[in-house]
Formats: structure tokens, C-alpha cells, sequence
């Protein structure tokens, strides 16, 4: 029900006007010829010419003195001033006086500059198309005596701005130009795969059974065919089955599901991509990923460079390369294949580091890494070589016993993904899983479940394969200077109010 405050109560009643004046408050349609940049681009043509225009937008501005008024309409593009004149409008200049802040509407007329050479559109005919029966938050300024300023009514409060995107965008406008450069962000991307000759295809969101990453799911119940699902946590595991059927480059923009916390860079549902190439490897993945950080960079701000936080940060490829082992010793000084097991559990029981389940050295050199290391890598690095116990999707290293070709992307201390020189052999990962199953019957929180439908497609022959997962969000938060990840999503998770 609507809540009928003052304010609300005037908009009603200039509703009601409306309808007596026979006027629809909310027609079906509006022409357009000009956007806001359009008209200011052809400034000097227009002025000269004289040409008829219309121009439509949101009032973020409203003044009325007797038989003039000065306005503000604001579209996706800008903000332009209109000026309504009485003996111009004649009797449309009932309709100007039913105006309100927030209301949509739509002028035609010609472009003129005012006496303080404002460049304005001088209304011909003013047309409602929606009359806002609730107002927006105004921001009022009150200077003291002494100078200082305060602002009253400021929309600024974090949770009321997520719970009402649309107030937030509608009111400031480097919020919407977040959504307008992540909406860039993810053009380039796709561009980038197709030229390489990646195909874009869809996968299910609603699973028999979760895979493709180390988490929790969302479980639900379909109850026409009487079964459990899954909300997708990954695409990886069906994406897969594309290049069994002989795709051979797949990529997919999925909203994945992770029944987890939710924090700074966390969010339970997310946006990922991942793409997979038959034929290709890790090394091969390691320069698809920093093109693809690169050419989003520069689509989002012109640069490879970006300010984060007061941290300037640049993503021109090619990336530093560390192996896991490297960067442990670089930045704590500890050297893994000196350390005996005792040795690693001394040192995270030092940093007050505890594994859950099963003790297994691939799985202590993880932590080690998580919290000696991630917080110095600033500048984008890539690590590789990580113990076999990271995943069960990796093929083992060709090289070094003990570690798979997989590598991890870092900037600012985050992990910007995951990827791998996939493992292709049936038999090995069907240990492997088994092996999951038996670590998560031991204690672990997230491991992979048993897949019989995966295994049968990868039995049927997957090529040698190369594949890349990472979350778009945390991409946009990083290239757009967002401290966290609910600015980045336009309708983020709330908690009931």
C-alpha cells in the first residue's frame, strides 16, 4: 500500500488534474529525436538552423516564477536545461505547472541560449509520460555563518542505496557509470573470444549435481520429476562435454550460486566467465587471461592503468610469473622442499593456521601460500604449479612430481581466477573424485561430489584442453575502483529489512 505522506498526497492530487484536463499522465510512447549529447554535439548547427527537437528525460530540477520556468531533464547521457515560457506554451502551460521533481517528460521546440548562455531547448509543447507519485530524495545544502557547509537528506546511506538501485542511479550518476563501464567490460571480453574463435554457448544453471568448484550449493527440489537440484556453483564440468563433442572453443557468462558468507568480495550469487580450447594448455590460458584483463582495462578507463583504492595498478600483459614454491620463499623466505611435515605444521601453527579434515603437505603449502604470500601480490602475477591436492580437474605437472599445471591470477591480493591444463585422462580422474568423496567424508567443508555423467563424457574422449574460470565482479570492482562487490552488482542479496 502506498504510504501517503505529504508530499505524496500533493502528487496524488496533481494526478487527479490531470485526468480532469483529460491528459494521460502516462501515454505509451515518445519520439525522440535528440539524446542530451547529440543536442550538445550539434550545438552551433542547431542554434543556427532552428530546427525542431524533442527531448525527453527525468526533472532534477524545477524552477517556476509565475510564467517561467527553468528546468533540468537528465538522460542516460547528461543533464540539459529546458526553459518553458507561458505565451510560448499557451495552454500547455497547465502541464507545466503539475510538474514535480522526478517526473518524466518529454518537449519539442528549438535550441536557444539563455541571457547567461545556458544552451537550453526552448519548448514549444511540454508532454507528461510519467508523473512520479513519490519523490526522490532531495539533498539540501545549509551554509552557517561561518562558511561551512552541511548537506541535509544526502542519499548516501549504503543499505537504503542497495535496497533502491534504481534512487542511487537515478540520483548519482558515477553509480550509473559503474554498470555502463561493466556493461563495456564484459563487450570486450566477448569480443576478444570471438576473434580468437571461441563459440558462446549456454549451460544449465538448475543440476543433478554441482561440480567444477570446491563449495557449497544451493539445493532445491523439483517436484513434478520428484528429485533434488543444484544451483549451478561452476559451468565447468558441462562446458567440458562441449569439447568432448568436438566445439573445440567454448566460452560461457554464467551466474553461479555458492551457498557461503557473504563479505567485501563475496556475494552467493555471482557472475563468472570460462572458456575452455581443445588443443591448448596452461601456458596457452596464462596469455588469453591477461589479454582478456588488458583490453577490459582499457575499454573500462582508456588505460591499462587503474587506481584502486590509492593503489595505482597496471594490467598491460604480459604478467610477472611466479611458481607457488617461488613466491612462498620470496615473500616469507621459507623454502617448501627443505620443510619436513612437521617443519609446515610449526609454521602455520605460528600463524594460527588449523586444516580441517585429513593433514595432507599439498594441502598445508595452500595455506602457507594463502598467508604468507596473496596480500604482497599488488601488481598483477600469475602463480603456477600448485600441489595436486588444489583440485581434481588438473592434469599432473609434466615435470615436477607432486604438482599439476594449474596457475592462479593475483592483483591488489586477490585471486582473479583459476585455470588449468585440464585433465583429460578418465581413469586418473575417476580416482581423483573418488578421492574427493573420501576427503569429504573425512571432515572437509567443500569438495567435489562423485559425477558418473562427466566421467562417462570424458571416457569418450576429451583432447588435450586448456580452460580458464573467474568471477566478472570482483574484475569490475578492481577496474572500476569499488571497495565492494553489492557496487558492483546491480541488485545485490539484502537481508530482509
Amino acid at each position: 500500500m502506498l504510504d501517503k505522506n505529504d508530499q505524496v498526497v500533493a502528487r496524488l492530487t496533481k494526478l487527479d488534474k490531470f485526468h480532469e484536463m483529460g491528459i494521460e499522465p502516462y501515454p505509451h510512447h515518445f519520439k525522440r529525436t535528440h539524446h542530451s549529447d547529440s543536442l550538445k554535439e550539434n550545438k552551433e548547427a542547431l542554434l543556427k538552423s532552428e530546427e525542431k527537437v524533442t527531448f525527453a528525460g527525468r526533472v532534477v530540477r524545477f524552477n517556476r516564477k509565475g510564467k517561467m520556468c527553468f528546468m533540468h531533464l537528465k538522460d542516460r547521457f547528461g543533464r540539459l536545461q529546458v526553459v518553458c515560457a507561458a505565451n510560448l506554451l499557451e495552454d500547455n502551460y497547465e502541464v507545466v505547472k503539475l510538474i514535480d521533481l522526478g517526473d518524466f517528460i518529454g518537449v519539442e521546440g528549438t535550441m536557444m541560449e539563455t541571457q547567461s548562455g545556458e544552451y537550453s531547448v526552448k519548448a514549444a509543447h511540454v508532454t507528461m509520460l510519467s508523473k512520479a507519485v513519490r519523490p526522490l530524495p532531495v539533498p539540501k545544502e545549509v551554509i552557517d555563518e561561518n562558511g561551512n557547509k552541511t548537506v541535509f537528506h544526502e542519499f548516501k546511506d549504503v543499505d537504503t542505496r542497495y535496497r533502491q538501485r534504481y534512487t542511487d542511479m537515478a540520483l548519482n550518476d558515477d553509480v550509473r557509470d559503474v554498470f555502463i563501464k561493466r556493461s563495456k567490460i564484459m563487450q570486450s571480453i566477448r569480443e576478444y573470444l570471438i576473434e580468437k574463435g571461441f563459440i558462446e554457448v549456454e549451460t544449465p544453471t538448475l543440476q543433478p549435481i554441482y561440480g567444477g568448484a570446491n563449495a557449497r550449493p544451493f539445493t532445491t527440489h523439483h517436484n513434478a520429476a520428484d528429485m533434488t537440484l543444484y544451483l549451478r556453483v561452476a559451468p565447468e564440468l558441462y562446458l567440458k562435454r562441449c569439447i568432448v563433442g568436438g566445439m573445440e572453443k567454448v566460452f560461457e557468462f554464467s551466474k553461479n550460486f555458492r551457498n557461503e558468507g557473504m563479505d567485501r568480495t563475496h556475494s552467493p550469487e555471482f557472475t563468472g566467465l570460462e572458456f575452455y580450447e581443445a588443443y591448448a594448455d596452461y601456458n596457452d590460458m596464462m596469455v588469453h587471461f591477461e589479454n582478456i584483463y588488458e583490453r577490459a582495462c582499457i575499454a573500462a578507463n582508456g588505460t591499462t592503468k587503474v587506481e584502486y583504492q590509492g593503489k595505482e595498478i597496471d594490467f598491460k600483459a604480459p604478467w610477472p610469473r611466479l611458481t607457488m614454491a617461488e613466491a612462498i620463499e620470496k615473500y616469507s623466505g621459507l623454502k617448501i622442499a627443505s620443510l619436513s611435515d612437521d617443519d609446515m605444521k610449526n609454521e602455520l601453527s605460528k600463524r594460527g593456521v588449523k586444516l580441517d579434515g585429513i593433514w595432507s603437505r599439498g594441502r598445508a603449502i595452500l595455506e602457507l601460500f594463502e598467508c604468507t604470500v596473496e596480500e604482497h601480490l599488488i601488481q598483477p602475477t600469475i602463480i603456477k604449479d600448485m600441489p595436486k591436492e588444489s583440485t581434481p580437474l588438473c592434469k599432473t605437472h609434466r615435470s615436477e612430481a607432486g604438482l599439476i599445471e594449474q596457475f592462479e591470477p593475483y592483483a591488489n591480493g586477490w585471486e582473479l581466477g583459476n585455470a588449468y591444463t585440464e585433465l583429460n585422462d578418465p581413469l586418473r580422474q575417476r580416482e581423483l573424485l573418488e578421492e574427493q568423496v573420501a576427503r569429504g567424508r573425512g571432515g572437509e567443508d567443500e569438495t567435489h561430489p562423485m559425477d558418473e555423467n562427466f566421467l562417462h563424457a570424458i571416457e569418450s574422449g576429451l583432447p588435450p584442453t586448456g580452460g580458464v574460470g573467474f568471477g566478472i565482479d570482483r574484475m569490475i570492482m578492481l577496474l572500476t575502483n569499488q571497495q565492494t562487490i553489492r557496487d558492483v552488482q546491480l541488485f545485490p542479496l539484502m537481508k530482509p529489512e
